[in-house]
């Protein structure tokens, strides 16, 4: 095992149990520790917290507009952190990303027509298709030596006539691979031949593991120069990387002023609108939180460092470095037991089933958490798969 990583910052965590949290609580009266749910146990940031009590202090809570200061602290943001230049009028706030997934696809393609992304991914991936009356189109990523690679000719032999979407999840969940310039290229070559709008779910981008320390950076899908990425509408949210889930805030960005107006009246009785208090924290953290993040990164290379020689100790699992995210997807199909989660919880561990995902047979683990609490995890994980 490697030398251990002190940061006080991240040393303990607040006790979600009993508190409704959907991580936490979905064991109650069992010992197992949830690993499934992508959010983090750590307390957001201070800068954060302080701007949510000054909102509170202004004690008034009405029905909320999208504040001056949003659009503009996520521009500033995009342009420190990723050189991508947007205007403050190309963005549209929005409770979270499924929830701008959800409205594009009843914006951009009518009833029957294809919604193409590729597998494993984020679950409501696979099921908002199907709830909005679209047709869910499942392309599989390929997996390699060095990590998951993009199967075109598999691309191309699935696209149907009828396909009017892409669902674009970069950096991509669960596997964590970072798509590079050439690929994300490729794909707006792609889009362009069947006339495909991107919609690029961009959560992650914040999370890049190696950029503080010579990685690439996260290159926005819509920062390409090329015809389809200008048409592209890209989804963040400051929840993953600050931990703000439960606050509802993220935002679509999109060049197209005539669409962004048919935005909220699409999401007319479906999408809430967002809370005072998401917006405070929202720009907050884009403003301010750069500091917590990369203390937090510094953590999560060092967290990847005690999964990876954790799951190369353990006979017959596998899983390819996570170059984003603070998620682990292992390989759990040469184990030999028919349902690998069942096989984890009974261990006490409690991490994302593959199934979810579209890929049996893995298991995706969360590594946001205490040191001392990830070390816990991973001799659980060992309990799980034994070597003897």
């Amino acid at each position: 095992m490697p030398e251990s990583y002190d940061d006080p910052l991240f040393a303990t965590a607040p006790d979600r149990r009993g508190t409704g949290s959907e991580k936490w609580d979905r064991w109650t009266g069992r010992d197992v520790i949830p690993t499934w749910v992508a959010d983090m146990d750590f307390a957001a940031p201070d800068i954060v917290l302080d701007a949510i009590r000054a909102r509170v202090d202004h004690g008034v809570f009405g029905y909320t507009d999208m504040p001056p200061g949003f659009a503009p602290a996520l521009a500033e943001h995009l342009e420190r952190r990723h050189g991508w230049q947007i205007e403050p009028e190309w963005v549209a706030s929005t409770p979270g990303v499924v929830n701008g997934l959800a409205i594009t696809a009843r914006l951009l393609a009518e009833p029957g027509d294809g919604i193409i992304t590729f597998t494993p991914v984020y679950p409501p991936f696979l099921s908002l298709p199907g709830l909005a009356g679209r047709a869910c189109i499942r392309v599989p990523l390929g997996q390699a030596a060095t990590g998951w690679t993009i199967d075109w000719d598999s691309l191309e032999t699935a696209v149907t006539p009828t396909t009017r979407l892409f669902w674009l999840c970069h950096p991509h969940n669960p596997t964590g691979t970072v798509f590079r310039e050439p690929d994300l290229l490729r794909i707006a070559e792609f889009a362009a031949r069947h006339s495909l709008t991107v919609i690029s779910d961009e959560i992650w981008s914040d999370l890049l593991l190696d950029e503080d320390v010579g990685g690439d950076r996260h290159v926005p899908f819509a920062s390409l120069d090329h015809p389809v990425a200008r048409e592209a509408i890209t989804l963040v949210a400051p929840s993953k990387t600050w931990n703000l889930a439960g606050l509802g805030c993220a935002a679509a960005i999109c060049r197209d002023r005539s669409l962004l107006k048919r935005w909220r009246p699409t999401g007319g009785g479906l999408v809430p609108m967002i809370t005072p208090l998401g917006y405070a924290a929202a720009e907050a953290a884009w403003r301010h939180g750069d500091p917590w993040r990369r203390r937090l990164i510094a953590l999560l290379r060092h967290h990847r460092t005690l999964v990876e020689e954790t799951v190369a100790g353990i006979p017959r699992l596998s899983c390819a470095r996570p170059e984003a995210t603070y998620l682990v997807w292992i390989d759990c199909r040469q184990a030999g037991l028919a349902d690998p989660q069942a096989a984890c919880e009974a261990a006490g561990l409690g991490p994302s089933d593959g199934r979810e995902f579209g890929f049996p047979g893995f298991i995706r683990l969360n590594t946001a958490c205490p040191t001392e609490r990830l070390r816990e995890i991973l001799h659980r994980l060992r309990l799980a798969f034994p070597t003897g």
